[in-house]
């Protein structure tokens, strides 16, 4: 058996687009992908967050805000940024095989109601195309 294909997904304050991330990516595909968050200067999980996740029936077990220094010389298979200015600060990030740079509207600074479940479903919906790429061997 294989290992599992590692992923470490990165935003500023590791309280929103990058939790999401980590959950909705163990949620779709946890038998071939491990999933990990965190920011360049985590602040905290923002309490719609875990709302959001709750509403769509995924656990949130575990999630905590984290920061990049906390996975310093550990290895992972792609590292994915989730905002701009993530984007910037992790290009040279050790331990990263691929570096990939999406980018999704912080719905933590909107100003829309529905900026938590219009952030997550964007965000799975890029999740379940790369699941489909990198799965497809």
């Amino acid at each position: 058996m294989t290992s599992k294909t590692r992923v470490l997904f990165v935003c500023v304050a590791n309280a929103a687009r990058s939790q999401l991330a980590e959950a909705l990516l163990r949620h779709i595909d946890s038998e071939h992908f491990e999933a990990f968050s965190a920011g360049t200067a985590p602040e905290g999980i923002h309490p719609r967050t875990l709302a959001e996740l709750q509403h769509l029936g995924i656990s949130t077990e575990g999630l905590r805000s984290k920061s990049v220094d906390e996975f310093a010389g550990e290895r992972f298979d792609y590292v994915i940024t989730l905002c701009d200015k993530a984007a910037l600060e992790c290009h040279a990030l050790s331990g990263a095989g691929e570096v990939l740079a999406w980018h999704f509207e912080d719905p933590a600074s909107s100003d829309r109601p529905d900026a938590f479940r219009r952030a997550a479903q964007e965000i799975a919906e890029r999740i379940k195309m790369f699941v489909l790429v990198k799965t497809k061997r």
